[in-house]
């Protein structure tokens, strides 16, 4: 088996794959099961530096985290210097996280017209300014989440990605999409290769590895240190522990079968419910349920049900009898 350790500064990563931070997705129950399936590195959701700055109860609350959860990283988003330093302090000193990520990657309306995410990639200089004040501030290890530029007339990913690194930054990841094709396209690796060639610290490629196969040839064809995986492990988070198996022996894993599939996602549902209470837990288990079923037969009027559910009871009934009515389709045609 091939040691696929690696280090962020002073933080050491058991394997190669890293889960990235997903708003509305990257909570405590969902992280708590990357890790169970084998995640070397996991990001929280990005959280706003105002919100911690104006000490919001909810922001404040989405910084709690599990022992299990080790090496973690919190990633803040925001465009001014003084509160983004602020939020990283109070990150660096009253939570135990590992890794303080800045988000310049994120390509939503809201976040970009209050010049932060992605739109910091315009303004390389300020963003290299958030950086490095943040670094000063800080003790626990900083990096940077980014995309390749703007669109494709400005793509800057080499360049962007050197300020980040003078600055101080211990690792970039990089989404291999322009902010202009938000999630859409293909991701164009080779950008990720020239921010590894060009640069010292650790790079995280990230962009469409749905597969262990795609984990090994981003690797192999980008040298960077780690895969990120993002929309992939969504209802699937088997596929953390076969891209780490196959990164580590060559070896394929079976996918899981429709019974694996829904006991973890009613452990899922447990997870979120004790973490939010079953009237918040069980409405954000709609969406991750849908992609539990995605591929099976019938999944259409499946989801439809699902995306109704109200209570853990109704979510355990409606998988129950969706299993029974499979198990009587093949004793009929036995």
């Amino acid at each position: 088996m091939k040691n696929n350790s690696w280090k962020i500064s002073d933080v050491t990563i058991a394997n190669r794959v890293v889960i990235a931070p997903m708003a509305g997705i990257s909570n405590q129950a969902f992280r708590y099961i990357c890790k169970e399936f084998g995640a070397g590195l996991i990001y929280t959701e990005m959280v706003s530096d105002k919100a911690l700055y104006y000490q919001n109860v909810k922001t404040l609350g989405m910084t709690q985290t599990l022992k299990e959860e080790h090496p973690l990283t919190m990633q803040i988003f925001g465009s001014d210097v003084e509160s983004m330093v602020y939020a990283a302090k109070l990150l660096d000193q009253e939570t135990d996280c590992d890794i303080i990520d800045i988000n310049m990657g994120c390509p939503v309306n809201k976040v970009v017209k209050a010049g932060a995410g992605s739109a910091l990639m315009k303004d390389p200089e300020h963003a290299a300014k958030i950086v490095s004040a943040v670094v000063a501030a800080v003790t626990k290890p900083v990096t940077v989440k980014m995309r390749i530029g703007w669109d494709e007339t400005c793509i800057n990913a080499v360049p962007f990605a050197l300020a980040m690194e003078a600055a101080g930054a211990s690792a970039v990841a990089v989404h291999a999409r322009t902010r202009k094709q938000m999630y859409e396209g293909h991701s164009d690796w080779r950008y990720i290769k020239a921010v590894k060639e060009a640069l010292h610290i650790p790079v995280i490629g990230n962009g469409d590895i749905h597969t262990p196969q795609d984990a090994q040839r981003m690797l192999e064809e980008t040298g960077c240190d780690a895969v990120m995986i993002g929309r992939g492990v969504l209802g699937d988070p088997w596929l953390i522990r076969q891209c780490v198996h196959a990164l580590e022996s060559g070896e394929e894993l079976p996918n899981a079968a429709m019974e694996e599939k829904f006991s973890l996602a009613k452990e899922h549902a447990r997870r979120l419910v004790d973490l939010k209470g079953e009237y918040v837990g069980i409405r954000e288990m709609r969406g991750h349920a849908a992609w539990y079923v995605k591929g099976l037969p019938n999944s259409h009027r499946l989801k439809d049900r699902l995306a109704k559910i109200e209570s853990m009871a109704e979510l355990e009934q409606i998988l129950g009898d969706y299993a029974k009515e499979q198990e009587n389709e093949k004793k009929a045609k036995m």
